[in-house]
């Protein structure tokens, strides 16, 4: 078995179609043919059957195209580690990143990097919570940043950035919106603008809350921070944020209040795998980001 046949196996598996992957291949559709062929003569088994002018998966191809990805992706982490060992400074990082981190934090980190080591390259995927931790052990993304930083999962290490506390944001016209300050219990009888269930920032806003002695009444709900800002904006209820996602601004018709009781905080920082070792360009990044914050706090 050779992993140019695993190639063309997945490549005709997933279009479909053998004379589209050998277009798309830069390969003659007879030579995959043949490839194919004697993969299946070497396993024993049909991979194919024909519909007409396309192909599909047997029950049996479908389950020999999960492991082919999975060799492949083996095969493609090892020449990537392998690379970066050559020359570290040349290397490609996968990092990941939940929404409440894209506006300032992230930027900042990487342009500062960059300027030390221009010629290291990034591949950037921002996801939930959970899938970002779930990458990180499944070798999908090399590091990932979160809030809060995970401290019960025995496969992943995470180093604490910074702490933030927790604001409120209400439209510009509630009751409370001159307040320098406000107890949470005051909103208890608002209506709430809040992540899904099972966003992170969903679940420390409805603890919090849970733990004041009342549950929030959630009117309605948003994907993104732009999405819940707007809906404050636009009087559709409260919600509870990150100190740094009003970094820049804070958005029109709305005000954002400190909570004095109880203070909500959260940890940031960076998580990486305890179960394999980074490769040189990564590690350099992980060094640079807990210097840079290191830095950072001496001057605060």
């Amino acid at each position: 078995m050779e992993l140019r046949q695993l190639k063309y196996f997945i490549e005709v598996a997933e279009r479909e179609h053998v004379s589209e992957a050998a277009e798309y291949l830069h390969v003659a559709q007879s030579a995959i043919s043949r490839q194919i062929a004697n993969l299946e003569d070497e396993l024993g088994v049909s991979l194919f059957e024909r519909e007409g002018r396309n192909v599909k998966l047997t029950s049996i191809g479908k389950i020999f195209l999960e492991h082919s990805l999975a060799i492949m992706k083996q095969v493609d982490l090892a020449k990537e580690q392998i690379n970066a060992y050559l020359d570290p400074d040349r290397g490609s990082i996968k990092i990941g990143f939940p929404t409440s981190l894209a506006s300032h934090l992230l930027p900042t980190i990487l342009s500062a990097f960059k300027e030390k080591h221009p010629n290291i390259a990034f591949q950037l995927r921002q996801g939930s919570y959970s899938f970002l931790i779930e990458a990180v052990k499944n070798k999908d993304i090399d590091l990932a940043f979160l809030g809060p930083v995970p401290t019960d999962d025995h496969s992943i290490k995470g180093e604490i950035l910074f702490t933030e506390r927790i604001l409120a944001l209400l439209p510009i016209t509630h009751i409370l919106a001159e307040r320098r300050s406000i107890r949470l219990r005051d909103l208890r009888n608002d209506d709430f603008v809040l992540f899904p269930k099972g966003y992170i920032l969903q679940k420390i806003a409805y603890e919090a809350c849970k733990q004041e002695g009342f549950l929030p009444t959630i009117s309605s709900e948003g994907e993104d921070l732009d999405a819940i800002k707007g809906l404050v904006s636009a009087g559709m209820g409260v919600t509870l944020l990150p100190e740094s996602t009003f970094y820049d601004t804070v958005p029109k018709f709305t005000v954002k209040v400190p909570i004095e009781n109880p203070i909500i905080n959260r940890t940031v920082g960076v998580i990486i795998p305890k179960n394999r070792e980074l490769p040189p360009s990564v590690q350099t990044f992980y060094q640079f980001v807990i210097e840079f914050f290191s830095m950072l706090q001496r001057y605060q």
